[in-house]
């Protein structure tokens, strides 16, 4: 039998990075794009919300297909689909077009997330697992959070248009560097794969399951929710620019970074479910506050434009701290009794967890009435849903 060879921690991180970029990256451009494709601030969002279902689509393929074909080719299949999809997210003139190319896009580029967390549950076990998630989940924050930095930049020197060069661009380094360095980590035993019945009907009765994607989607949704609203938030109501809106994604992402590094100093001396359960408790307290500060300056006592932006920022930056806490570890502790099935497992788990965030995301949008208030409020009653999933499943939640 030939020796497993385990893929850099690099190439991992760029995998997995680059399709959640392309969630966020136009984040700041929402305004523009309804503009220019003169459709409704809501239709605008709601191409976020196409996205994370192709993405969710994608997942339950490419986890599928891997367990027949392996990690190695699904990956570089899906980045070269992923390349045609930003293709026509680059020349759609219509937001229905926009929409399709940003299914077609989101579909490739999820065998980033599903593969990714294959390969890492093909090479890694046990606490080695967690502090693997633990820096995927890093990479995970900080890619989306840097995205709006990015994209404000590029929207307000080059147009919107260009966010999706530079992404055809990177698909195509990406996918060289694939080529090259990435090595097959699918040991296949025989040439049939796992019955998708059977793990579907296994998931259907786990608590650990149901619970654990429910907390992903639902920390997932807050993050997306903020790209997509927040973009409306501070350029159309608070007047601040595409670029400046993208400039405050840096703390954002420097927060990312700083929650995946303490996730891992965590493990150390806590469970991952105990580190899981930190993280959901600063979420539910910070949105409360969030949602008190907007309250407030509704009531009456009006904030400074500059004073509610370091409202959202702060809000978001711990949010974003929260999420390497929380998705890390859900992530870690979800499938592993699903070892012998990892490839489907792992895609029917996320199809399951992205279909729940772009319902998320859709009542973001549906919420959305030109006002600073729906979200913060949205984000106190996801978070109180966390507690309760967490609760429900404390028990079970075994490291």
């Amino acid at each position: 039998m030939i020796d497993m060879i385990i893929p850099s921690l690099w190439l991992i991180v760029l995998m997995a990075g680059l399709p959640h970029l392309s969630e966020t990256v136009y984040a700041p451009s929402l305004p523009e794009i309804a503009n220019a494709l003169q459709t409704s601030h809501a239709m605008a969002e709601y191409t976020l919300t196409i996205y994370l279902l192709g993405f969710a689509l994608g997942t339950l393929f490419w986890g599928r297909i891997s367990d027949y074909i392996g990690r190695r080719p699904g990956v570089i299949a899906g980045l070269c689909i992923y390349a045609v999809g930003c293709i026509g997210c680059y020349h759609a003139t219509t937001v229905t077009m926009l929409m399709a190319s940003r299914l077609v896009q989101a579909f490739g580029g999820s065998v980033g997330s599903v593969l990714v967390q294959a390969i890492m549950r093909d090479v890694f076990k046990g606490r080695a697992l967690s502090k693997s998630f633990a820096l995927l989940g890093m990479s995970v924050a900080f890619f989306p959070a840097m995205g709006p930095a990015i994209g404000g930049f590029m929207t307000d020197n080059l147009g919107w248009r260009s966010i999706f060069i530079f992404l055809i661009v990177s698909a195509l380094l990406l996918l060289c560097i694939v080529w090259y360095n990435l090595p097959e980590t699918y040991k296949k035993v025989d040439k049939k794969a796992p019955a998708i019945m059977s793990i579907l009907y296994k998931f259907i009765y786990d608590a650990k399951i149901i619970g654990l994607g429910f907390i992903v989607a639902a920390t997932n949704g807050i993050n997306f929710c903020y790209f997509a609203e927040g973009s409306f938030c501070l350029i159309n109501v608070l007047g601040f620019s595409a670029s400046q809106f993208g400039l405050t994604f840096l703390g954002v992402a420097g927060a990312a970074m700083l929650g995946g590094l303490t996730s891992r100093k965590l493990l150390n001396y806590y469970s991952t479910a105990q580190v899981l359960q930190i993280g959901i408790l600063i979420t539910v307290v910070t949105n409360s506050l969030f949602s008190v500060c907007i309250i407030t300056n509704y009531l009456g006592y009006n904030f400074a434009k500059i004073t509610l932006l370091i409202i959202f920022v702060i809000a978001q930056m711990v949010n974003t701290f929260c999420k390497a806490l929380i998705n890390a570890n859900a992530l870690s502790l979800a499938l592993r009794n699903y070892r012998w099935c990892t490839g489907t497992a792992s895609s029917l788990f996320g199809f399951y967890y992205y279909c729940l965030t772009s319902l998320f995301t859709f009542g973001m949008a549906m919420l959305h009435n030109h006002t600073l208030l729906p979200m913060p409020l949205y984000f106190l009653a996801i978070s109180v849903c966390l507690v309760f999933a967490q609760s429900t499943i404390k028990d079970k939640l075994v490291s």
